[in-house]
């Protein structure tokens, strides 16, 4: 058995509505902060700093935040919200037994708000990454969540692999970061081998969702996966990186 691990998107959608699962203390924590933010005079002007983004976005956020603390924000398995590109090109819908239980069992979100979390984990709608410039008891959410997620590695008696930017692998401590296998995306432009965030995301989507239907259980079976023109490329890589190469 193989766990992958996908970062969380800022793009979400509702679909199918789940009961209310009751959020950790960990995260009762973060919610406070961001309270804290919604609930000052310029509370907008706070939040649209944290972010880095508009006044009419933050003002959306604010609103979620509010339905959040007050325990009226309807709840959504996390797989199924989160909408971002990586998500639209994973398999979500009309799913064989084989495949859900691949993805409840084997697929882990990690979220800077709720920890790493099962992929059909209840979730409420937000915003919030590890770029949120907010502290808890004195400390960055990377350092916040610092021993919770080498927990999971330490813990995990089966290999890892990460989907995830380096926004999400730095949280991880530097020597357990070492035993996350890695999956690059590129593309062959005339002999020139290129990448940026538009084929990686599309393609960790259309990876996973190959992984999910052929039920790849190893490395190996990984090495030997080709989806969407890509194609393993044994001289990129090494033992825990592997690069997927597609000719355009």
């Amino acid at each position: 058995m193989i766990r992958f691990l996908i970062p969380t998107a800022k793009e979400m959608k509702t679909l199918n509505e789940v009961p209310y699962q009751k959020i950790s203390e960990k995260s009762v924590a973060i919610l406070k902060e961001m309270a804290k933010l919604s609930t000052d005079e310029l509370s907008t002007d706070e939040l649209s700093t944290a972010y880095k983004i508009k006044l009419e976005q933050a003002e959306k956020e604010k609103q979620r935040w509010d339905r959040i603390l007050a325990g009226e924000a309807r709840s959504y398995p996390a797989i199924e919200l989160f909408n971002g590109l990586m998500y639209r090109h994973i398999k979500r819908s009309d799913l064989s037994t084989c495949e859900k239980d691949f993805l409840s069992q084997q697929v882990f979100i990690t979220s800077s708000f709720y920890g790493i979390i099962p992929a059909f984990y209840s979730i409420q709608e937000h915003r919030h990454d590890f770029h949120t410039k907010v502290k808890v008891d004195g400390r960055s959410l990377k350092n916040y969540w610092r021993a919770e997620y080498d927990q999971f590695l330490e813990e995990s008696q089966v290999p890892v692999v990460s989907l995830l930017s380096s926004e999400f692998e730095d949280v991880f401590s530097p020597d357990l970061r070492k035993q996350l296998f890695t999956v690059s995306f590129m593309e062959d432009r005339n002999g020139l081998l290129k990448t940026h965030s538009t084929i990686s995301k599309k393609a960790r989507g259309a990876f996973l969702t190959a992984v999910m239907k052929e039920n790849c259980q190893t490395i190996d079976d990984l090495r030997e996966l080709s989806f969407d023109e890509f194609h393993y490329r044994e001289d990129l890589s090494s033992e825990h990186e592997l690069f997927f190469v597609k000719i355009v």
